[in-house]
């Protein structure tokens, strides 16, 4: 006799994205939309054991499956060879969690965990959704795109490298905490990470010398270019009165870091390894330098912070200065090659720190960028293909 499966009243979504921040947590914000319209849905994640979706996605609150990845290797070497075996146990996965979570849709976010999972998706009937988060599509999805039942980018030079009118242009899924940032009380937020007594008088950034903080970041794993310019600027950044620099350096890096710095570490410098409260950091910065990944990006634009980017060079298909030059377009950003970091990037930054006005123009480019209702109009989506299969 077959066994009679337990009741089960809600819609099932697996999501599949991995390897980077940029592909994981626009899937948890994915997650948490559907959540919130469909309290009942049943919602699951497949990750590579070894990548952050492994801790990040149980820390959200969502169980998380493992499917064997492996990237091509661009160079010859061995690694290679396990190629075939390694994606025919990821497909091979992929179907068994599918089949037996009976999924009503998969969503993929790229990354190379996504690929075996939509593509065994395919093959059981069950509907997809992917995202794309930068300017350029990345190889996943450009593959997924192929048969995919909805696309939506962030970008929309990726809708142009798509077919007219496949993708819609919505955005990413940002966190939700970074919602009210452009509107917080920037001394206050400063005060909360401890610059109340280097800012100045009313932490205002009307004013060179009234208290302004640059906050410096290389995405979630840090960046050695960025770190290795800091460390010989940051004397050069701290001469400027009332300027405070809050630099997160990776956790790999930190400990050699400080070590190095020494009597360098002031009272208006903050190295730290790894920012949790991003949202209190972006409310206290006049100017950001960083990255420009694509979840960096919409977060810029969501909070309306003024930036100066640096795109990586090391990225498939250049895509973060694709990114990078969106923002600039728009008025939102200045660019600053890797190359010239160690050259320019004082000067740069205290151009931009002197001209309060341009700041602002800056920043009102920056939220009129924004797309604050991603994360719902892509689970309205999700909804919409679950239900009709459920």
């Amino acid at each position: 006799m077959t066994q009679m499966m337990p009741y089960r009243s809600g819609i099932r979504v697996l999501l599949a994205g991995g390897g980077t921040g940029g592909h994981v947590y626009p899937a948890i914000a994915i997650a948490h939309a559907v959540q919130s319209r469909r309290p009942t849905a049943e919602i699951a994640f497949a990750g590579s054991r070894d990548r952050m979706e492994w801790q990040a996605v149980p820390k959200a609150g969502f169980p998380i499956h493992e499917i064997a990845v492996q990237g091509l290797q661009r160079a010859l070497t061995l690694k290679n060879a396990r190629l075939p075996f390694t994606v025919t146990k990821g497909l091979m996965q992929a179907w068994s969690l599918i089949k037996h979570f009976d999924a009503h849709v998969v969503v993929g976010t790229g990354g190379y965990v996504a690929l075996p999972v939509l593509l065994a998706a395919r093959g059981r009937g069950v509907p997809t959704l992917i995202q794309e988060q930068n300017a350029y599509v990345g190889l996943t999805n450009r593959i997924a795109a192929r048969f995919a039942d909805r696309i939506h980018v962030a970008f929309q030079e990726a809708a142009d490298r798509l077919p007219d009118g496949v993708a819609k242009v919505t955005g990413n899924p940002v966190r939700a905490e970074l919602a009210d940032v452009a509107v917080r009380d920037r001394a206050e937020a400063r005060a909360a990470l401890g610059f109340e007594a280097a800012a100045g008088a009313g932490g205002s950034a009307e004013g060179a010398d009234h208290g302004q903080m640059v906050f410096v970041f290389g995405g979630s794993l840090g960046s050695l270019a960025l770190n290795r310019a800091m460390e010989r600027v940051v004397a050069d950044l701290l001469r400027r009165p009332g300027l405070c620099v809050y630099w997160q350096t990776g956790r790999n890096y930190h400990a050699d870091i400080v070590e190095r710095l020494g009597d360098r570490m002031a009272g208006r410098l903050r190295v730290v390894p790894y920012v949790d409260d991003m949202a209190t950091v972006y409310a206290a910065a006049d100017v950001v330098v960083c990255r420009s990944g694509a979840l960096t990006c919409s977060e810029l634009m969501l909070t309306g912070r003024p930036s100066l980017l640096v795109p990586s060079p090391n990225v498939t298909e250049d895509h973060q200065t694709l990114n990078a030059r969106s923002l600039q377009q728009a008025g939102a950003a200045e660019v600053l090659r890797e190359a010239d970091l160690e050259a320019t990037l004082v000067d740069r930054l205290f151009s931009l720190l002197d001209n309060p006005a341009g700041l602002r123009r800056m920043s009102a480019a920056a939220r009129s960028l924004a797309r604050p209702t991603a994360a719902a109009d892509i689970a309205a989506d999700v909804i919409q293909l679950a239900e009709a299969r459920s």
